[in-house]
């Protein structure tokens, strides 16, 4: 049935297109007529779907859904596409899907309360971490960035039966604050925060054979986020998911001659992976109340993968 609703949305995605397709050439060919006009309108959709009404009764109204396949409908960032508007569709998903949580909530206010700097991951996110451990049925996971243990909770709250997780901080005052929120969260048993450089940890985690670790988060220091993925890498098993956060920079990651050390450090993440065979991985855009950003995610593949 799967694969049947993925035949019959293509098929109507097709047809829907060939129609608006159909619909704006006749109505582009009667405006020309009419008024002169050559180029199309690229205003809002709500300029344009009174012009369609000019076509032929046998064309559909298209939907707004529609619509965003046309030529017609192409927002963009002058068009009302501000941080805003992303901070406004983040707290509508947050409130629609994420019920009040106290324990995150004081982790955000101790974490802000002790100075801490607010670049956690937004609560849309966070649960996007907890949902990708629990895909990954996680029974050990390893985070490199605690700050106040924000993400933290929600993995944890991922883990399986047993499962522990292990997330590495360098600032002593930020893991002292993890720790407390951690503990309040009830994961006091089952997290453990280690102060350190990661560089400097890391080799302790597999010298202790601690791994290997089915979801691992980088969310630390960009300068040097390619010694950590070759670290996490190492700590990892066929299968093991690895993320990596803030990749985008706003956009400045296209920037060969940036001088912005955390920008030459994702690129050179980037260019580590396109060499690497023993993953496959992609990086996604995001917007939200964390402005114009982006995460990696990469799968460690078995010996036997072909792709």
């Amino acid at each position: 049935m799967v694969g049947g609703a993925a035949v019959i949305t293509g098929t109507f995605g097709l047809i829907g297109g060939f129609v608006i397709g159909s619909a704006w050439e006749r109505l582009h060919r009667y405006r020309r007529r009419k008024s002169g006009v050559v180029a199309p309108s690229s205003t809002a959709v709500e300029s344009v779907q009174p012009r369609l009404k000019l076509v032929s009764a046998d064309v559909p109204k298209p939907s707004l859904a529609r619509m965003s396949h046309s030529r017609t409908f192409k927002p963009a960032i002058g068009d009302g596409m501000t941080q805003d508007l992303w901070n406004s569709v983040d707290d509508y998903f947050s409130k629609m899907l994420l019920p009040p949580d106290a324990a995150l909530d004081l982790a955000i206010a101790s974490s802000t309360e002790a100075g801490l700097p607010a670049i956690q991951v937004s609560a849309n996110q966070g649960k996007q971490l907890e949902m990708l451990a629990r895909m990954q049925k996680a029974h050990f996971i390893l985070e490199i960035g605690t700050l106040g243990g924000y993400s933290t909770i929600w993995m944890a709250r991922a883990l399986a039966p047993g499962g522990r997780l292990i997330t590495l901080e360098s600032d002593p005052k930020h893991a002292d604050v993890a720790r407390t929120n951690i503990e309040r969260a009830g994961f006091g048993d089952v997290v453990e925060v280690r102060t350190g450089l990661a560089l400097d940890t890391l080799p302790l985690i597999a010298a202790e054979n601690a791994g290997p670790f089915d979801m691992i988060f980088i969310d630390a220091d960009k300068e040097n986020i390619p010694g950590y993925f070759k670290w996490a890498l190492e700590l990892s098993r066929p299968g093991s998911l690895i993320v990596v956060d803030n990749v985008v920079r706003e956009g400045a990651v296209i920037d060969a001659a940036s001088d912005d050390l955390r920008v030459q450090g994702v690129r050179r993440l980037m260019d580590y992976l396109s060499r690497e065979p023993r993953v496959t991985a992609t990086a996604i855009q995001t917007v939200g109340t964390k402005g114009y950003d982006g995460f990696v995610m990469a799968i460690v593949k078995s010996e036997d993968s072909k792709q």
